[in-house]
């Protein structure tokens, strides 16, 4: 069984290669500021997007609102 930061980071690069196959380019992986922590920030013409992942568990589902925590 993955650890939660191994399914993390998959799900990262599984984001990355999508996001760069619909045209955004990735500007910053894992990106730090202070204690603040962005997964990626990815642009396309003149849109700048900051994204967090949320990997689920195998046979988990739930809305973006379900997966929701602000810290």
């Amino acid at each position: 069984m993955r650890t939660s930061y191994e399914l993390g980071r998959k799900g990262e690069a599984e984001a990355a290669a999508i996001l760069a196959q619909k045209n955004y380019r990735i500007l910053e992986k894992n990106y730090r500021y202070r204690k603040a922590e962005v997964d990626l920030i990815v642009q396309k013409k003149n849109t700048l997007v900051a994204v967090e992942i949320k990997p689920l568990f195998a046979g988990k589902t739930a809305s973006p609102l379900e997966q929701y925590s602000p810290y």
